[in-house]
């Protein structure tokens, strides 16, 4: 990607999804301003639950976004921010402690120093290291501070959070991304990603968790005083509801999906009673074929899976200690977080404040943009812009293009603003 000083400095991301993959290229200006300068999505093909099923067509789906995005941009990019999703992600917290000398304050080396120690104990096994974030620094064995620089202090520990997925998950998204003639050049969650997007900075200071709700995955990312302390997710995500209508109503799965979309709610009133809706039997054209069910079969079916997957949520939330927290706030966001009703079950079920995300940290989106459903990309654009992981070298070097692209990029950063 292009990093000269003198003109915009251009940023890919794309999310790869189980229901659509989606290209968004910006201009970066001097002045930190972000332009969307193009766009694509395609349909998902190869995908499922967020890992990649067959490589021919899922590098298929991405050319054809890509394509799309540098038509309109009228820009070839050739290295891109990619999301990680699936259900097999997790996050594990390590720690590290350092003594002070007390007659003197903390310094930047310091800091440096126990981060250091910290990400030189991380060890990532069969798993692709895709988060190294310090978190909480604390002086003294216990006193909290987020920035502890000119502390008098005995001690200094921090507290780092590691993003891991299996390596082998992470190779294919990686041969589907070469296959496509890109170099990676970041990676972050999905639910980081539409994080750093949607939630505004009160909430990832009193804490919140995200909910992006996708297509083949539910994944989570929770922040506590200003930064992520949490990252997860659930193999259950829209697709679970489309299917359930296919095979509760007897009809194809695209007429499953438009019935959902048009029709869907998470939550039965009395009018559903008296409503009915078309349906097409699988495999019957003929309009004389068709049938009337009411629109209360159709929430009879939905409203028990969009349970599900808030109970599902809930037992993540109850392992962090978060579930029985009552400031504890929930943003839902992903494609399916649009389903009429699905923020009043996620209000019941989870019993907290729950409001609805959509993109709102890059200013004059185009509208089609300011949709849920593109959280995810555009929170990559932010992730690029802000990056300031570090990880151990010895990670580092397994993937030395993608710490050079970081390195211009943070280093532009700071240079220009």
């Amino acid at each position: 990607m292009t990093n000269t000083f003198n003109r915009l400095t251009t940023i890919a991301a794309l999310d790869i999804g189980s229901s659509k993959v989606c290209c968004i290229i910006a201009k970066i200006s001097r002045d930190k301003k972000v332009s969307i300068a193009g766009y694509g999505y395609k349909a998902s093909k190869g995908i499922k639950n967020g890992v990649i099923t067959d490589i021919n067509q899922a590098t298929f789906a991405v050319c054809n976004a890509i394509e799309d995005a540098e038509q309109m941009a009228n820009e070839r990019i050739n290295r891109i921010i990619v999301n990680i999703s699936g259900d097999k992600i997790e996050s594990v917290i390590k720690n590290a402690l350092i003594q002070i000398n007390k007659n003197r304050p903390i310094t930047e080396a310091d800091i440096n120093k126990v981060v250091d120690k910290g990400i030189s104990k991380v060890n990532v096994g069969n798993n692709e290291l895709v988060h190294c974030i310090p978190t909480k620094f604390r002086v003294n064995n216990g006193e909290e501070t987020k920035d502890p620089r000119n502390i008098f202090s005995e001690t200094l520990s921090v507290d780092i959070l590691l993003g891991l997925v299996p390596e082998i998950n992470y190779l294919n998204l990686a041969t589907v991304i070469e296959n496509s003639h890109l170099e990676i050049a970041g990676k972050a969650f999905s639910a980081y990603a539409s994080s750093l997007s949607c939630l505004v900075d009160d909430e990832k200071k009193i804490g919140a968790t995200l909910i992006d709700i996708g297509g083949g995955t539910t994944s989570i990312a929770t922040f506590q005083n200003d930064y992520p302390v949490y990252f997860d997710s659930i193999g259950v995500g829209g697709n679970n509801i489309t299917n359930d209508i296919a095979w509760g109503l007897t009809t194809s799965f695209t007429h499953a999906e438009k019935l959902k979309n048009l029709h869907g709610c998470a939550f039965l009133t009395t009018q559903d009673q008296e409503e009915t809706l078309n349906i097409y039997p699988v495999g019957e054209e003929d309009d004389s074929s068709i049938r009337q069910v009411p629109k209360s079969d159709l929430i009879n079916i939905i409203t028990p899976r969009v349970e599900e997957i808030f109970e599902l949520i809930n037992k993540k939330l109850d392992e962090i200690g978060l579930k029985d927290v009552s400031s504890h706030r929930v943003v839902l966001t992903g494609g399916t977080s649009q389903l009429p009703g699905i923020r009043e079950i996620a209000s019941m079920v989870l019993d907290k404040q729950v409001r609805l995300g959509r993109p709102r940290n890059i200013v004059n989106l185009p509208d089609t943009l300011c949709n849920p459903s593109f959280a995810t990309a555009l929170g990559l654009i932010s992730f690029a812009l802000n990056y300031t992981e570090k990880k151990p070298a010895k990670i580092i070097s397994k993937s030395t293009s993608s710490n050079g692209f970081f390195s211009g990029i943070f280093g532009w950063v700071k240079q220009n603003f």
